[in-house]
């Protein structure tokens, strides 16, 4: 599978990249944070790391998701911050 994105290189005001009718869920399991997500949602997730790993993005920078900002109603939030490790 080949897939092309066209991601945004905005560290001041990060955008998110939708794909499809993407469907991401985050819950916290016994063991750990468990994602489920369908193939959109998958995607769609990968587009905002692929975002967030661009050389523009500093350490510190991070993206939040939450039930308005991409995840399912029933999900905990997600916030991802990118380090220099």
């Amino acid at each position: 599978m080949e897939v092309t994105l066209d991601l945004p290189n905005n560290p001041y005001n990060f955008t998110f990249t939708w794909v499809g009718n993407h469907e991401i869920k985050v819950d916290l399991g016994h063991d750990g944070v468990i994602i489920t997500a369908n193939k959109d949602g998958l995607i769609s997730l990968a587009a905002q790391l692929l975002t967030l790993a661009q050389d523009d993005y500093e350490h510190g920078c991070d993206f939040h998701l939450d039930k308005y900002a991409g995840l399912e109603d029933d999900s905990i939030d997600l916030i991802v911050v990118k380090s220099i490790v």
